[in-house]
């Protein structure tokens, strides 16, 4: 009897919803994986609290018009090339907080991935607010099926929101500086074009 194959790692998918590159991601990340047969882990985090423990008082593209200019057609061009739509939002950065304690809760319910990825359409695919609390809840009652206000004051309760912040913590420990960050294999891997990489990489035996 032949032994029993060994199933891909999983890989961490860590994501924040100010990102326009975790949007890029976060859109075709389940096909992407199921062509290699890897399960995706989808993580929310806070990347502001990482950048004010890094120094920037503000997006480090806001920090570097050059920088800021060329990373805006850069989105349009990779948009365009997956099919996706793109309105830049303004405010640049949103403020996320509320969407990723909503997406944290509804990961530990079952409907956490398809509020994300309705969140990054509302965001940067419609130009929404992303501190739309309205917009929020209406995406919560689409999603979850649940009583929106009941959802909304567990995402916003002290145990779920301590929950996220540790969970930003950890990312913090794991070296994670950015975002979209991918981690597998006890690898990190930044950015939305090292995703196959992420994917098929596998680490040499010393």
């Amino acid at each position: 009897m032949g032994a029993l194959a060994i199933p891909p790692a999983p890989l961490e998918f860590w994501y924040e919803f100010a990102s326009p590159y975790s949007y890029i991601a976060a859109m075709r990340i389940d096909a992407t994986a199921q062509k290699y047969g890897v399960d995706i882990h989808w993580r929310p985090f806070l990347l502001g609290l990482i950048f004010r423990q890094l120094g920037f008082a503000d997006s480090p593209f806001n920090e570097q018009p050059l920088k800021r200019d060329y990373m805006w057609r850069d989105v349009q061009r990779c948009c365009e090339c997956e099919g996706l739509p793109f309105v830049h939002p303004k405010p640049f950065p949103g403020r996320s907080l509320n969407a990723a304690r909503v997406a944290f809760l509804g990961l530990e319910k079952g409907w956490g991935i398809e509020f994300s990825k309705a969140v990054y359409n509302a965001h940067f695919g419609q130009g929404k607010n992303l501190t739309d609390a309205d917009m929020l809840k209406d995406l919560i009652a689409e999603i979850s099926g649940g009583d929106a206000e009941h959802v909304w004051s567990e995402a916003m309760g002290p145990d779920n929101k301590a929950q996220l912040r540790s969970q930003t913590e950890h990312a913090a420990n794991l070296g994670v500086f950015g975002a979209p960050t991918f981690i597998r294999n006890g690898e990190l891997f930044w950015g939305n074009d090292r995703l196959e990489l992420a994917l098929t990489h596998s680490p040499k035996q010393i």
